[in-house]
């Protein structure tokens, strides 16, 4: 088994970080039942296989569309391993199994995973807060020191800067972001920050 990335009494969280970009894939595993999902099928298909085969996952929730974020997609949903995506960003993927809206709870055993819709970095990115514990999933939203680029088709400055400001900074402080590359970051660090990103306009 893998190190933990988080572990506490209720979930537990490992990190694989993967191809040219460095992309963060989170398995995320309820520990009293062993039900586990993974975040973002980024790339080398054949290690996720592995973990998947390994820890039972049936499903992959992908936190936004870019082509670095869905490079296992064909390769996961070929063995059997159903993907999700947000309706706004669903048709940057090469195909699909189900939608996650804004405000969706996804049940991992008995673990309950929020949905935020956070656009700005593309139209349909989604964040993925772990009730009662302190993880948010926050994809390419925010990373330590700012928001995610917004230069790509589709990305909007104002958009996630206000997804950010009433979406992830209304939760606790103490919550943990991972995001989908480098790593990770809290709440309570990030938040006085927000209008020196409005001033540099990046």
């Amino acid at each position: 088994m893998r190190p933990a990335h988080y572990d506490d009494a209720a979930v537990r969280v490992e990190k694989l970080v993967v191809g040219p970009f460095e992309n963060n894939v989170f398995l995320v595993r309820c520990k009293n039942t062993g039900d586990a999902v993974i975040i973002d099928a980024a790339n080398e298909h054949d290690l996720l296989l592995e973990v998947c085969r390994a820890s039972g996952v049936r499903r992959v929730l992908t936190t936004h569309g870019h082509w670095d974020h869905i490079q296992a997609v064909t390769e996961m949903r070929n063995a059997g391993i159903d993907v999700g995506i947000a309706p706004d960003d669903s048709s940057m993927l090469p195909a699909y199994d189900f939608t996650i809206d804004d405000g969706d709870v996804i049940e991992v055993g008995d673990l309950r995973l929020r949905t935020l819709h956070t656009p700005g970095h593309t139209p349909g990115s989604l964040c993925f807060v772990v009730d009662d514990t302190p993880l948010a999933f926050s994809g390419d939203t925010l990373f330590p020191g700012g928001p995610g680029a917004t230069g790509l088709p589709g990305g909007d400055f104002d958009r996630i800067i206000e997804s950010i400001d009433r979406r992830l900074f209304t939760l606790p402080p103490d919550t943990l972001l991972l995001p989908g590359h480098g790593l990770d970051t809290t709440v309570g660090d990030e938040r006085p920050h927000l209008q020196e990103w409005v001033d540099r306009g990046w």
